[in-house]
């Protein structure tokens, strides 16, 4: 299979939703302008995305939703639960352990890391928060993939180099700074102020 860009994925993840709520509404086929009007692209760039993992569809009669949406779903690796850690109960913890759509589309929080002994101990929403040193035994024991960061951004970079030694290789970084990785590792940025930047690049420029 080609190699394939973030911004693809970050596609597929839309047509993930949309066709979602497509089937929610009882829709059973869309085309691919369709699905383009509502993901504000060109019906070209639908096809073109699609065409890096196989054939789908019939001319003139468009996709069906339910297939699409299946075949989109182990694309992504949907079709199985992903345990997940999250490090840090802060503010930004707290709301990314209580968002039910994450349990909805099947990553489980399993540990909260943390090391504030005034935290440790607790059981929120059904997750322990355990100290940090624990995640060796932790990680291995849940069968945890995927780490969240939530901690102050000087302590994010010694967060992640600690459990990419531990063998994991994938995290989502809440943690508003730069972070180096090895090559066989990826880290996802969420960073909000680089949204709220994009929505005043085009307040400030709609003229």
């Amino acid at each position: 299979m080609k190699k394939i860009s973030g911004s693809t994925v970050t596609r597929l993840s839309q047509y993930y939703r949309i066709l979602n709520d497509l089937i929610e509404n009882n829709v059973e086929t869309v085309s691919s302008s369709e699905i383009a009007q509502i993901n504000s692209i060109t019906a070209a760039q639908v096809r073109k995305d699609l065409s890096f993992f196989g054939s789908f569809g019939k001319r003139g009669l468009g996709y069906n939703t339910r297939e699409l949406r299946n075949t989109i779903a182990g694309i992504l690796g949907l079709h199985k639960k992903w345990n997940v850690a999250l490090v840090g109960f802060g503010n930004i913890g707290r709301a990314l352990l209580l968002y039910d759509e994450f349990r909805k589309q099947g990553f489980l929080f399993q540990a909260i890391f943390e090391v504030d002994e005034n935290k440790i101990g607790r059981r929120v929403h059904g997750v322990d928060i355990v100290h940090v040193k624990e995640a060796p035994q932790i990680l291995f024991s849940k069968e945890i993939e995927i780490v969240i960061i939530a901690v102050p951004a000087k302590n994010a970079q010694g967060i992640i180099d600690f459990f990419v030694g531990l063998g994991i290789k994938a995290f989502l970084n809440f943690a508003t700074t730069s972070i180096h990785v090895p090559k066989d590792v990826i880290v996802k940025n969420e960073n909000m102020s680089i949204e709220l930047e994009a929505l005043t690049y085009f307040l400030t420029n709609k003229k």
